[in-house]
């Protein structure tokens, strides 16, 4: 559900945001809270878009971070200038920014401590990922730190000892670490199994992703296994079935896979058209995005495609004009 990359295309709860091949971007969806506000037409020189619920974070060339949208009671404008940033993360309603002496930054709303002081004595730092209202920093040695909302044990402090981390994803209440023997770690909620022990036996993985209550894994064959809420088939096994699979995204409650012959396959919720059989007809399919009850793909030329829920605009006619959107090669990637 949030992104453990920087991609060139990102999804909020219902809006989306592209980065396109001349360093603007290009907006559509909910623009209720502003998510899609004109002000965001004015920036250039883009080289990261990341998304929260209501609000988007863009990154320029320079160091600088550009935010528009909606962090609840809290004004979206940053209380001081950044500079020397590397890289951005969003959560539910709150920011993160890694600068490039490896120290951290979180502005936004604050009733779980997103926030708190504590993030601003972490050192080297290489990545950084939020859930709904807790982020992880991945530091260089491969160990972790957490900070935020702990009611579910987000930030429980088993996390401490994990070592050799090389990925981490987040849902809203839970975070799965992938190791470098090929292993997984989980903690945080457990109350839909999406902490199951069954994550324990997992070898060979490659790439995680997380939904709402839900995770994905990607293994060295091209394979994907699934555990967590199964309530809406998010953890359908249908998934079993795919093979040759080289992306793994998940909204609230679907998921989404980008295989290597450049076409997608999706399953979970559908009650929003989610897992529609219309994406079944993308070619060409270089990287996937999805927010809650929608799902955007950016084909090899350039070119969007969404599906999903329609009710706010989240898959508007307006994306069929976006060109030109950055391919993920020349993009910023972690």
């Amino acid at each position: 559900m949030f992104s453990t990359q920087s991609n060139t295309i990102c999804c909020g709860s219902d809006h989306s945001v592209a980065l396109l091949s001349n360093s603007t971007v290009k907006c559509w969806g909910n623009n209720h809270h502003n998510q899609c506000d004109p002000l965001h037409e004015t920036f250039t020189d883009v080289i990261q878009v990341a998304c929260g619920l209501s609000h988007s974070v863009v990154l320029h060339s320079n160091g600088t971070v550009n935010c528009w949208g909606y962090y609840g009671p809290v004004t979206y404008n940053l209380k001081r200038r950044l500079t020397d940033v590397i890289k951005v993360a969003c959560g539910a309603n709150h920011s993160v920014a890694l600068f490039s002496n490896g120290t951290v930054y979180c502005w936004g709303f604050n009733d779980g401590e997103q926030c708190n002081p504590v993030h601003l004595t972490f050192t080297n730092v290489m990545h950084v990922v939020c859930g709904s209202d807790f982020s992880v920093a991945l530091l260089s040695n491969g160990t972790i730190k957490c900070w935020g909302n702990n009611i579910w044990r987000q930030c429980d402090p088993v996390h401490k000892t994990f070592t050799d981390v090389i990925q981490v994803a987040c849902g809203w209440h839970h975070s799965v670490a992938l190791l470098s023997n090929g292993t997984i770690k989980c903690w945080g909620n457990n109350e839909r199994n999406q902490c199951d022990s069954m994550h324990l036996a997992i070898t060979d993985a490659i790439q995680i992703a997380c939904g709402e209550d839900h995770s994905v894994v990607l293994f060295k064959n091209g394979t994907v296994r699934c555990w967590g809420n199964n309530s809406r088939n998010q953890c359908d096994p249908v998934h079993l079935a795919l093979e040759n699979v080289t992306q793994i995204v998940c909204g609230s409650i679907h998921s989404v896979v980008l295989l290597t012959n450049g076409t997608v396959r999706c399953w979970g919720d559908n009650s929003w058209n989610q897992c529609d059989p219309v994406h079944l007809t993308f070619t060409d399919v270089v990287q996937v995005a999805c927010g809650a009850v929608h799902s955007v793909v950016l084909l090899s030329n350039g070119t969007v495609r969404c599906w999903g829920g329609n009710r706010l605009n989240q898959c508007d006619f307006t994306h069929f004009a976006i060109t030109n959107v950055q391919c993920p090669c020349s993009a910023y990637l972690w």
